[in-house]
């Protein structure tokens, strides 16, 4: 019997409400962007940012990054406070929903907690302090130049709601990641939120495919949320001139 699958835009929904504000930590971002110190010495984009430690850890160790996030107008108390909110609210689903998780990158829910509440506060600090590198923004558009990075990292959003965002949104996001950054966007994960069946991801990469952008599923080591351990590797192949002529 072939195995079912779900559209993007149609995954059933995992019933978790409002798109989460996520705080999570350089250490989780690492894992699940199979990040190495020479990536970490590329110009970043985690995109949407939320309320991860990433950046602000990163531009600690001397990294050129910046995150974009539709919340990041928001005064600090307002935009910490929703974070603080949906973090009670994650912290929720996963004690409702303890076999959609695998405790393998956290020891509990203690951890758990204690991982991400400290990611919280590193976000609260910079954000507060330096507001230069959290810049107003939503997919699918983005205020960049073409090649203003050399990567995108996108954290659970596409795919993760798939119950919501169709395949145009990822056609048109996917895109637009990649024209900002020059050596593409690295997406995790690849499945949504839920116990769903698996996405199918093959319209979107032969879309991607014939727009001139290559896909490529690469393992990496973590693992939360139970569901494939991989990240999409998106890259260009097509100059911005080459793909402004094919829009022709």
């Amino acid at each position: 019997m072939a195995e079912s699958t779900a559209q993007l835009g149609s995954a059933a929904s995992s019933g978790i409400g409002e798109v989460l504000v996520s705080c999570r930590s350089f250490d989780e971002y690492r894992a699940m962007f199979a990040l190495t110190d020479q990536d970490l010495a590329l110009a970043l984009l985690d995109c949407p940012g939320g309320a991860a430690g990433f950046t602000a850890a990163a531009a600690a160790e001397g990294a050129h990054v910046q995150a974009c996030d539709p919340l990041y107008g928001s005064e600090p108390e307002r935009l910490v406070a929703r974070a603080a909110a949906d973090r009670l609210r994650a912290e929720r689903y996963v004690r409702e929903h303890p076999d959609e998780y695998a405790w393998t990158f956290f020891a509990g829910i203690p951890d758990y907690r204690a991982q991400r509440g400290a990611a919280l506060a590193v976000f609260a600090r910079d954000y507060e302090t330096h507001r230069d590198r959290y810049v107003q923004a939503s997919l699918p558009v983005l205020p960049f130049g073409d090649d203003a990075f050399d990567l995108v990292l996108s954290s659970h959003l596409l795919f993760a709601f798939a119950d919501r965002l169709d395949l145009d949104f990822h056609l048109a996001a996917i895109t637009e990641m990649t024209r900002v950054a020059s050596r593409g966007a690295r997406i995790f994960p690849v499945f949504a939120m839920g116990s769903g069946p698996r996405l199918d991801l093959s319209p979107l990469r032969a879309e991607l495919d014939r727009r001139g952008i290559s896909t490529q599923l690469v393992a990496v080591d973590y693992e939360f949320q139970r569901g494939e351990p991989a990240m999409l590797v998106c890259h260009r192949t097509l100059t911005s001139s080459d793909r402004r002529d094919q829009a022709r």
